[in-house]
């Protein structure tokens, strides 16, 4: 299996998550990204990176190998 590109993971995240922006970096094996969603509002960051890994779904297990995330709603995202 190949390993999937920064734009593959940006495409899983905002297909399983509505986000008003979406920026991923990465090697194909360690990524970070910064996810900012209206989702993400009232909750606290482990409950909103468990949101991340919902959207995910299988490919955390079988295709990305480690994830590191900044989760902000619209409110506290400063581009």
């Amino acid at each position: 299996m190949a390993e999937p590109t920064p734009a593959q993971v940006r495409d899983y995240i905002a297909a399983g998550l509505p986000c008003t922006h979406v920026e991923v970096e990465g090697d194909g094996r360690h990524f970070f990204a910064t996810i900012v969603s209206a989702e993400f509002e009232g909750l606290p960051r482990v409950r909103r990176h468990q949101r991340v890994y919902t959207a995910l779904g299988e490919r955390m297990r079988e295709e990305i190998h480690a994830l590191s995330m900044k989760t902000l709603t619209p409110a506290e995202y400063q581009p």
